[in-house]
This record gives structure tokens, C-alpha cells and sequence, in this order.
């Protein structure tokens, strides 16, 4: 392999991943994406951003539970449990339930949770756009905040990168 330039791989990644969003882009354009995304800073940064998001899905905490008081409130789940108050015919309900409706509608909510899980996902993949975008405003207004003497914002109107 004389004469041959040596490839660069990261170069190349670059290439590519900037070629598959530029696509991407304009695929959403032309389905009626937001008009702002003719802009491809804009849509580079939003990109990185929903990224960043995703990325974040594995991280191990969150502000989200401590702001959203009771954890019960939004995280969905789905015990499927069967009690009485009743004394007397709470035992004969309970059979007729776990022996007799149970098997009936097993398919309903072996559905039902299949689609809960998929909502669950939806769920955290939101708040983790939602904890990233405010990283993002808390991080621009502490720029714009500084005074002009310390420095201001990059030239590019891309926020500083995450430390």
C-alpha cells in the first residue's frame, strides 16, 4: 500500500455524521419540520442538545424527582393486585377474580403494560430534554449575566462546552 494516504478516521466520522444530519434535515423540511431548521446551526445545536438528552436517559440521578414531589404521581406502575374490604364474601370475590377474570383479560393487560413500559420510556426521555434544555438556559443566562470585562459569549452563539 505504497503512496497511499493515510485515512483519518475521525475526519471521516465527522464527514459522515455532518452528511447524515444535513439529510436529516432536510428530510424533516420537506415534511414540515419547523422553518427554523433551514438554519443548519440551529439545527445542529438542537440536535446536540436532544443528543445530549438521550444520552442522559442512563445517567444514575435527576433533578426531576426532587422538583416533581411525589414520585407516585408520575411513574407509571402497574401491580396487578386484587383485595377486598369485605369480610365474609371478600375471599369468594377474590377467587372469581384471580381464578376466572385474571386468565379472561391477560391479553389486555399484557397489552396495556407493553404500552405503559413504552410510555414509561417516552416519559424519562422528556424529562431528560426537558433537565437538558434548562442546563442549557441556566448556562446561557449565567454567560449573559457576566459582565462584558470577563468575557462574553462564544462567536459562534453556541453555548461553552460542558465542563
Amino acid at each position: 500500500m505504497e503512496g497511499e494516504a493515510p485515512v483519518r478516521v475521525a475526519q471521516l466520522m465527522r464527514e459522515i455524521e455532518e452528511d447524515a444530519r444535513r439529510d436529516r434535515r432536510k428530510q424533516l423540511l420537506a415534511h414540515g419540520g419547523p422553518h427554523e431548521y433551514e438554519d443548519p446551526e440551529v439545527y445542529a445545536i438542537v440536535d446536540g442538545i436532544l443528543r445530549r438528552a438521550v444520552e442522559a436517559l442512563d445517567r444514575p440521578a435527576s433533578l426531576f424527582p426532587e422538583v416533581l414531589e411525589d414520585e407516585n404521581q408520575w411513574r407509571l406502575e402497574l401491580p396487578l393486585r386484587y383485595s377486598s374490604h369485605r369480610p365474609v364474601v371478600g375471599p369468594v370475590l377474590l377467587f372469581i377474580k384471580r381464578r376466572m377474570l385474571l386468565p379472561m383479560f391477560r391479553w389486555l393487560y399484557e397489552y396495556s403494560l407493553e404500552n405503559f413500559r413504552r410510555q414509561q420510556y417516552v416519559n424519562r426521555l422528556l424529562f431528560a430534554c426537558v433537565e437538558e434544555l434548562a442546563i442549557e438556559n441556566a448556562r446561557l443566562r449565567k454567560m449573559m449575566a457576566r459582565p462584558a470585562s470577563q468575557g462574553a459569549a462564544p462567536a459562534s452563539g453556541q453555548p461553552a462546552p460542558r465542563p
